[in-house]
């Protein structure tokens, strides 16, 4: 298959070189081939009486400080790994799999490149992994990088 569009998705911490890489040497490999950076997070919730609205719905621009942050982190990620994208975005989402999925099915991506963190015990089953999510949702291929264990931010 030859994969026209590769979304790279990474939660910028420190191992999520080792994903970013894997994806280069694809589009490296795909010269006709054009790379996106997502990076999601996590929207806040704001209470009305008994119901609780994500913020994003209620503005069209959420850039809060949690927001800038990730993007001035997203730029030192693409250039420490060298990546040429064309399009590197910060969203928010009420659940990375929302926003992940919502992505890949709006900008038509072919491929998904993710990594995931072995998880155990109630972490495990509390919240799984991210990409054991998505992977029934997501409309294109996937890879998924396994990564040894999660990792502080």
């Amino acid at each position: 298959m030859s994969y026209q569009h590769i979304l790279l998705v990474t939660d910028l911490l420190s191992d999520a070189d080792l994903v970013a890489q894997k994806a280069k040497r694809i589009v490296d490999n795909r010269p006709d081939s054009k790379l996106s950076v997502l990076h999601i997070v996590k929207d806040t919730m704001v209470g009305f009486g008994y119901e609780l609205v994500p913020a994003s719905s209620l503005y069209d621009e959420i850039d809060d400080e949690r927001c800038q942050e990730a993007r001035a982190k997203l730029a030192q990620f693409l250039d420490r790994n060298d990546l040429h994208v064309v399009n590197s975005e910060v969203t928010t989402a009420i659940s990375n799999s929302e926003g992940i999925v919502n992505y890949c099915h709006k900008h038509d991506v072919d491929l998904l490149v993710i990594g995931r963190h072995e998880r155990h015990g109630i972490a495990a089953w509390l919240s799984g992994a991210t990409a054991d999510n998505i992977l029934p949702n997501v409309p294109c291929d996937s890879l998924v990088v396994r990564l040894d264990k999660p990792v502080n931010k």
